[in-house]
This record gives structure tokens, C-alpha cells and sequence, in this order.
């Protein structure tokens, strides 16, 4: 039994070809990776504050970024009126993704590969800032979801 192994031509500079057909040299491709990866990570690091900012609010009624989910902190303000505040992020995340970008809605990684599969990878601008500020809010008042998806969809977002 003889093995097919693909001869590979490694002699020309490693290419690949944009949608267009034009080749990209991979160098570039690589630099431009590196800076969607930095931005994406600048954005986690907002989404993180922004989501830290948000519960503050509602829990505790002050304005600071810097929450850690380990510490004990008080109710706050809202005494047994707690319970209502999921209930008021739910209200928040609804009318701002039905209102502002209906492809924000779901957990981040299925709406990027429908992007990528039946948009040609492009995600509108807004798309990022309603699902950062859409999940921050649901998080930040106490929705049962991660933080990882969201940012997936907001890296996404930048990238594109």
C-alpha cells in the first residue's frame, strides 16, 4: 500500500487569498491578527469594568468600577426589593437589543459563525456596543450567564 503525502511548493512566500483573490502575505494577515487581539482585549477589559460598574449601581448604589465577586458586600439600598433587580436588567437587555441590534441576542459564538458562514464574516459596528452593553447589563444585575461568549461576539464585531 503506497501513502499519498501532498508535495508542498514552500519555495514562494507563504500567501493566503483574500475574499477577493487577491493574495495576502501572511506577515499581514498575522499583524492584522495581532491587532484585532489586542483591541479585543482592550474591549474584555472595558466589558469587565463596565459589568463591575453596573452591578455597583444596582447593588450597592455607588459608582466604581472595581468588583470582586469572592468579597462579601451588603444589599445595599433595595433592602428585600432585590429580587427586582434582574428583572429590571431583563427589561434593559430586551429593549436594547430589540430596539438597536436584533443580531446581538444569543450567546456570541452561534450569531458569529452565522456571520461568518452566511454574511461573509462581516458583523455591523453597533452589533458590538449593544452586545457589550446588552450583557454587561444582564450580568451586572444578576442573570445566570458568562462573561466569555459576549466578548467572543464583541471581538468579532471589532474584528470585522
Amino acid at each position: 500500500m503506497e501513502a499519498i503525502t501532498p508535495q508542498l511548493d514552500i519555495s514562494s512566500s507563504p500567501t493566503v487569498e483574500a475574499a477577493g483573490g487577491s493574495p495576502l502575505a501572511l506577515g499581514y494577515l498575522s499583524l492584522l491578527a495581532l491587532v484585532v487581539g489586542v483591541v479585543t482585549g482592550f474591549g474584555a477589559v472595558v466589558f469587565r469594568a463596565l459589568i463591575g460598574l453596573i452591578h455597583n449601581i444596582f447593588f450597592l448604589g455607588k459608582f466604581a468600577v472595581a468588583y470582586d465577586s469572592s468579597q462579601f458586600t451588603h444589599v445595599g439600598h433595595w433592602g428585600a426589593l432585590v429580587i427586582l433587580v434582574p428583572v429590571i436588567g431583563g427589561l434593559g437587555v430586551t429593549f436594547l437589543v430589540s430596539n438597536f441590534a436584533p443580531e446581538a441576542k444569543g450567546h456570541g459564538v452561534p450569531e458569529v459563525m452565522d456571520a461568518i458562514y452566511y454574511k461573509s464574516g462581516k458583523i455591523r459596528p453597533v452589533v458590538a456596543v449593544v452586545k457589550s452593553l446588552a450583557s454587561a447589563l444582564s450580568i451586572g444585575t444578576g442573570a445566570a450567564v458568562g462573561r466569555e461568549g459576549p466578548i467572543i461576539q464583541i471581538g468579532s464585531a471589532l474584528g470585522s
